[in-house]
């Protein structure tokens, strides 16, 4: 059905970003949607992609004078959650043109990113200062680094990562109303070159005074505004590195393990996998054998340690004594490398974007996933609930991914749990959407956190707590009154 006013709104369109930067719904509007759950994209009326912040500004204040919906996308293809396609009428805003690394910081150990920059460009620019970038588990090549840190995707370090909104610091953001906005120490006075003059560094999130409007953004799937530029958080890279390995039948041995390294934050990267991730991530090393036969531990935790500049041998060394002992009371044993893999290889692998195709496609193809935040100990409970449910339905335990993620420092962690199956079997594709629909139900049910609400999740999560939903609503209509952001996505 034809959207009405569609012309007249492409034609404003086209003067604001040019007839280069506009294209028609076919054939591309397909790109944008979801590649595993399908999401109609008769709703887009075109695609712009604005190259500054002023054209983001006039095309939001466009769509609230003649009121179509925008989505705000800034990640390449393939697309997975489905909130990037306009479920009301509307236009999809493609940011990946804005691709400038504004600055890269090393001593302040901070970069001034746009939307367009990608996980391997800021990786980079960063390694070139001596930096490192504080990344999710091998994301993909494509994927915004302000896509992510604004979705929460957990990072791999939990003792860098102090709060939930890290790495993330500073924004530039335009509102639903059309504003401009900066936050934290970003705000002024002066432009961002003259606060660099006097030797500032856009690190301090909060403000305007005691205010923290990014946290409005985080999680809020375009629905609240889009960021333009962000500061975030770099590392230095380490003199030296070692990755380390234990292994284990029963997941409750390798938390209790985990516990006792993250009250004492020792190691860097902190990940935890059962054999079937860990042969999808390593499956050009261990060979693929290893995706279809259960030939590797149940359990594998692999950890980090890190030596910097100064005393790097010293410094991995008393960790390497502290975690022998602690690993010893917890009868285990760590070991360098991963199975046959040496250490420096698998840290290869796990410090870049995931290479194609995705390593959660490798088992069978295709995948679901289902994740939320809860405590280490609780994890158990639900990997038992998820091979009830896997068992109820005859999907054999081996097409289980399971990656735990410590955050916050350890205080609570990421859980997902990945079903793969075959994209061409009918059969396959219905289990796994029969668990997916029950686990994520029974998970709710059992006290997990889906602070990434995707989809049907948003259901799930919203309906246990009205008061959020009308806090969230106050606020969405200071933010954004007419509702031009992403309409129809978690709440609104």
């Amino acid at each position: 059905m034809p959207i009405k006013g569609a012309t007249k709104i492409r034609n404003k369109l086209m003067k604001i970003v040019g007839t280069d930067a506009l294209e028609e719904q076919a054939p591309r509007a397909g790109t944008y949607a979801s590649s595993l759950h399908p999401v109609s994209v008769e709703n887009t009326l075109c695609m712009v992609r604005p190259k500054n912040t002023e054209e983001v500004q006039r095309i939001v204040q466009l769509a609230n004078e003649m009121t179509f919906n925008v989505v705000p996308v800034s990640s390449g293809p393939p697309h997975v959650h489905g909130a990037t396609v306009p479920a009301a009428p509307g236009i999809i805003m493609d940011l990946s043109s804005m691709q400038t690394i504004r600055r890269v910081d090393r001593r302040n150990k901070v970069a001034i990113i746009e939307p367009g920059v990608t996980f391997p460009d800021l990786k980079a620019a960063a390694e070139g200062e001596g930096l490192k970038v504080l990344m999710p588990l091998l994301p993909r090549a494509s994927k915004s680094v302000i896509a992510s840190y604004l979705e929460r995707e957990p990072i791999t370090i939990p003792k860098y990562h102090w709060d939930m909104t890290d790495p993330m610091l500073c924004t530039e953001l335009v509102f639903g109303t059309g504003d401009f906005f900066r936050t934290g120490s970003a705000a002024g006075p002066g432009s961002l070159e003259e606060q660099w003059a006097k030797g500032g560094a856009q690190k301090n999130p909060l403000g305007p005074a005691q205010t923290d409007f990014m946290r409005l953004l985080q999680g809020a799937q375009g629905s609240m505004g889009v960021v333009t530029w962000a500061s975030v958080k770099l590392e230095r890279t380490p003199k030296m590195r070692r990755l380390y390995s234990v292994s284990d039948s029963r997941l409750e041995r390798l938390i209790e393990l985990s516990y006792a390294m993250l009250r004492r934050r020792l190691a860097d990267e902190f990940i935890l996998l059962n054999h079937s991730s860990l042969a999808s991530i390593f499956a050009n090393d261990l060979g693929k054998e290893n995706l279809s036969t259960k030939t590797l531990p149940d359990f594998t935790l692999l950890y980090c340690l890190s030596g910097y500049d100064e005393y790097p041998e010293q410094r991995i060394a008393y960790q390497e004594t502290d975690i022998a002992r602690i690993a010893q009371s917890c009868a285990q044993k760590p070991r360098r490398g991963v199975g046959e893999m040496s250490g420096q290889r698998a840290l290869e692998v796990i410090d870049n974007p995931s290479p194609e195709p995705y390593w959660k496609q490798r088992m069978k193809g295709a995948y679901l996933e289902i994740f939320f935040l809860t405590t280490l100990d609780r994890v158990p409970t639900f990997f038992g609930e998820i091979l009830d449910l896997m068992a109820g339905h005859d999907k054999p335990s081996s097409e289980l991914g399971i990656y735990i993620q410590p955050i916050q420092q350890g205080r609570s962690c990421h859980v997902e749990f990945d079903l793969f199956y075959d994209p061409s079997d009918r059969a396959e594709i219905q289990r796994a959407e029969n668990v997916f629909r029950e686990a994520s139900n029974r998970f709710a049910d059992l006290g997990a956190f889906f602070s990434r609400p995707y989809g049907s999740w948003s259901e799930i999560a919203y309906a246990r707590c009205p008061d959020t939903v009308q806090a969230l609503k106050m606020v969405k209509g200071i933010v954004d009154p007419q509702g031009v952001f992403n309409h129809g996505r978690i709440c609104f």
